[in-house]
């Protein structure tokens, strides 16, 4: 049986499901029907080897389903899940010649016979603004202090490193991706059992400053965050074409300048969180225009520091990254920006920028909170600003980055099948 232009498809998640006749249908074709409707699907040929069109009328979006879309194991070689087929290189003209509907997708058999098979889920996503069930997007809960101070996020230490489970894994990063940050309680106080923390997400990412650290405020590295003074919030590596996606701090002590107890009120250092992308949404609330400006001017960033290093991106970023109302990414470090360029209205800029600052620094907007041995602090560097107050005595903190690519793979994977994120993976945004 094969489709033809005008024929229409009905996608349904539904096992059961029958084919229904033209006479049945009403519809002058064959049209696949079950017990709960999805979206209408109308297949058109194409005279070539692009494929065939759908077109679906819930939407009114077309997507071109191609020979080269095909996943099966001739095309994609089910070890590596490399493409094994080069439609590049293959000359012959392909064209498809029938399309089989089922309850859960339909097959395409071509001139070549070759078959090939395709969910309904894979052609609703692959739909322009199309959704995977997964999506790849989950729901950001953006907060001020009001929304996030009585119950921060938190996992346990024991559940994210079960290696028979990833529900702990999954809830962690799970966490991460909504609020921005997680603790981690009742971790053992070492760094070594810290490290292994950190590695059950990604690999500890290697940078100017090492890899995993283990330090004391003792401006071992030309940069403030190796002292004892106050640090005004901010995004870590501004200066890297592709800044540390997570960043993570553990308290392993705090004592006085010779060693002695501190009591809790005299330490200082408490830690200062700041959701970017909150200050974000507030900043185009109250002033649309400074919004743009901050998104569309692009600034040099630098870390210059060390004898050794002279550290830039590849070309300058804005301070907020996105379209329209959407925020991609947050990069704002006073300290390690470079100068405003000439072309620039200066007095917009600034003017901007002293309004961003200033929301960034409202009491309402910044959570703060005293660094525990016991309790790791993880969050988005792309997203969450931190800073902290300034301290006395000798504070050891150990901690590192980890690749934003890394985290996000990680957060798929642990919170969705494998098979649904490779599918998502090859599908353009």
């Amino acid at each position: 049986m094969s489709t033809h232009a005008g024929a229409a498809l009905v996608s349904s998640r539904l096992v059961a499901g029958r084919l229904l006749t033209k006479k049945d249908a009403g519809l002058g074709a064959f049209t696949l029907k079950a017990q709960r409707e999805g979206p209408i699907f109308y297949p058109r040929m194409l005279p070539d080897a692009a494929g065939f069109n759908y077109e679906s009328n819930a939407t009114g979006d077309k997507v071109v389903t191609r020979l080269d879309n095909c996943g099966c194991a001739e095309c994609i070689n089910p070890v590596t899940r490399q493409r094994s087929f080069d439609i590049l290189a293959h000359s012959r003209l392909v064209e498809p010649r029938q399309v089989l509907p089922s309850v859960d997708g339909f097959e395409v058999l071509w001139s070549d016979r070759h078959r090939s098979k395709y969910t309904w889920n894979w052609l609703q996503s692959a739909m322009p603004g199309g959704k995977h069930p997964f999506s790849g997007d989950v729901v950001q809960r953006l907060w001020n202090r009001r929304l996030i101070y009585e119950e921060p996020p938190e996992v346990k230490f024991k559940s994210v490193m079960r290696t028979d489970s990833l529900q702990g894994i999954a809830e962690l990063t799970n966490k991460i991706r909504e609020h921005g940050f997680c603790f981690v309680v009742n971790t053992p106080v070492t760094p070594e059992d810290t490290q292994s923390l950190l590695e059950r997400i990604g690999p500890i990412r290697n940078t100017h400053y090492g890899g995993f650290w283990d330090f004391t405020p003792n401006m071992a590295k030309a940069d403030m965050a190796y002292s004892n003074a106050a640090l005004d919030v901010h995004t870590d590596t501004t200066y890297f074409s592709d800044p540390a996606g997570l960043q993570a701090f553990h308290l392993l002590s705090h004592t006085g300048p010779n060693g002695e107890e501190m009591r809790l009120h005299e330490r200082g250092g408490q830690s200062i969180l700041v959701d970017g992308f909150y200050a974000a949404h507030r900043l185009r609330l109250e002033r649309r225009d400074h919004y743009e400006t901050l998104q569309t001017v692009n600034l040099p960033w630098h870390a210059s520091g060390n004898q050794d290093v002279a550290m830039a991106p590849a070309r300058p970023y804005p301070v907020i990254e996105g379209h329209g109302k959407t925020v991609f990414r947050i990069r704002w470090n006073k300290d390690d920006r470079g100068s405003l360029p000439l072309k620039v209205n200066t007095k917009w800029w600034y003017n901007a920028a002293r309004e961003w600052d200033t929301i960034v620094n409202r009491q309402e907007n910044q959570y703060e909170f005293l660094l525990e041995p016991g309790r790791v602090l993880i969050f988005d560097n792309w997203r969450i600003l931190h800073g902290r107050r300034e301290f006395w005595g000798l504070r050891r903190i150990c901690g590192g980055y980890i690749n934003r690519d890394d985290f996000i793979s990680r957060w798929k994977l642990s919170n969705f099948p494998r098979e649904e994120v490779i599918a998502a993976n090859m599908i353009a945004a």
